[in-house]
């Protein structure tokens, strides 16, 4: 029988909550948290009990350990990458170990689970390394994710992807934060987009997301840069992407609307369905209107616009 992969993510106690929303995105089947920050309250609080065995006392306070396992039916590549892109994004310093896999070897381990999908009404994600032929009519997005996030297999990425299909124009202007590997750009600018933005924290990310975007012929309308969120971005645009977690979303909405015109459309994912209320106040709550909502097992993709 294959064995299961265990990710080990250390991350600081005082951010285990953040993190542990995170990771809860990778896997339907839960998580498991090793957190002794407040050992000895806890012990009184539920043994009544002053007694601590000498083993657990010697555990480490500061710092939290999340324990995430992927079946042998899936890809780790796509939660490792995933954390990695979305965990800086928070501002969440962490360590990630692996058990089984190396980690220069999940790039190459891709090729076992990922195949054409067929997303939305028209378009076909394409690895690389297969060949597709595509129908008439039909968009054919060719893609290598190596190490970066960003797949078209993940609900979140296909609920953006659906999206982009239908509010995408000739004339549009995309900017897609947390880039990952590009899918989401290259997606925009295969649909007809005039030109995109895509940014990323991690240099990993944009040098993918760059390859990708030679690979579909578009590098020449896709300009990349490595950043946190907007900091290093400047103009306005047509249709914003935010494939990222509901903290960063509330985070980046403060100042999003520096990047909007009447009528820009902010297309906002990654969102899981108990934050989705948070999602619409703190949008609605900076001018935005809402005009879409899809759903898919659990994860929430939200069209806006600035009116």
């Amino acid at each position: 029988m294959d064995s299961w992969t265990e990710l080990k993510l250390a991350v600081p106690a005082e951010q285990v909550d953040s993190a542990s929303a995170i990771a809860q995105m990778t896997v339907p089947y839960g998580i498991y948290i090793e957190d002794y920050s407040h050992l000895e309250e806890e012990v009184k609080e539920i043994a009544h009990i002053d007694l601590i065995d000498e083993e657990l006392l010697s555990r480490v306070r500061d710092q939290a350990v999340i324990h995430i396992y992927i079946s042998p039916e899936e890809s780790p590549a796509e939660a490792v990458s995933y954390l990695k892109d979305q965990l800086p994004a928070a501002g969440i310093a962490f360590t990630l170990e692996t058990g089984s896999i190396r980690e220069e070897d999940w790039a190459n381990e891709w090729k076992k689970f990922y195949h054409p999908l067929r997303v939305g009404k028209r378009l076909l994600v394409c690895p690389s390394w297969e060949e597709c032929s595509a129908a008439d009519g039909i968009v054919k997005v060719t893609l290598d994710p190596g190490m970066a996030f960003g797949t078209g297999t993940h609900e979140t990425t296909r609920l953006c992807m659906t999206l982009l299909e239908e509010y995408v124009t000739p004339s549009s202007q995309i900017l897609d934060v947390g880039c990952g590997s590009g899918i989401l750009a290259v997606t925009a600018l295969l649909l007809g987009a005039q030109r995109a933005v895509g940014v990323d924290i991690d240099e990993l990310a944009v040098k993918v997301a760059e390859e990708n975007a030679r690979r579909n012929g578009v590098a020449d309308r896709l300009s990349l840069i490595c950043g946190d969120l907007t900091e290093k971005v400047e103009g306005v645009y047509d249709i914003i992407c935010a494939n990222i977690v509901a903290d960063v979303i509330i985070r980046m909405s403060k100042d999003i609307r520096s990047f909007m015109k009447q009528g820009t459309v902010l297309l906002c994912s990654g969102i899981i369905e108990p934050r989705e209320q948070e999602i619409m106040d703190a949008l609605s709550g900076c001018g935005l209107t809402h005009l879409k909502t899809l759903r898919e097992k659990g994860w929430v993709a939200a069209a806006f616009i600035l009116r």
